[in-house]
């Protein structure tokens, strides 16, 4: 089941404040983590022939429609592709919600390292990456996460 649990950061480097990524969508929106500030922020590295991307995209829909306007919205990033059409129109047939960015290893190093799909990210409501996953997540797991966490105090 460890795969069903993000997996919290201890590394400092890793905990810092990210406020400059900026991606432009499938749709020509910019999404840059310094527009949900206050929000929490998950980035999911996923492709369309991966098994346990196909199985969290479901999870990642509800999250998204349930939260995006109060508290945490996602972004996915389309990876290891060959043709952007194809990306789309994927997106399209699984009706994601959420916004899709079509990657690369430059969009990638904004984030961190992606060792493996679908790999995830999450950025607190303050900009800092406090856990990341490596495999499949699920929608409990992120929610028992956020609704975990309080916000910290100023």
């Amino acid at each position: 089941m460890l795969k069903r649990v993000l997996v919290v950061i201890a590394f400092s480097f890793m905990a810092t404040s990210a406020w400059a990524f900026s991606f432009t969508d499938t749709k020509g929106h910019t999404q840059s983590l310094d527009a949900y500030k206050g929000k929490w922020v998950l980035v999911n590295f996923w492709a369309t022939w991966c098994p346990p991307c196909l199985e969290e995209i479901p999870d990642l829909i509800s999250l998204h429609d349930k939260y995006s306007k109060t508290k945490l919205v996602v972004i996915g990033i389309a990876m290891d592709y060959r043709d952007p059409k194809q990306v789309t129109e994927f997106a399209d047939s699984m009706f994601i919600s959420y916004p899709i960015v079509l990657g690369n290893a430059k969009i990638a190093s904004q984030i961190g390292q992606v060792q493996g799909l679908p790999t995830t990210y999450l950025y607190n409501p303050e900009g800092k990456i406090v856990a990341y996953q490596v495999g499949a997540l699920t929608k409990a797991a992120v929610e028992s996460y956020i609704n975990g966490k309080k916000p910290a105090k100023k």
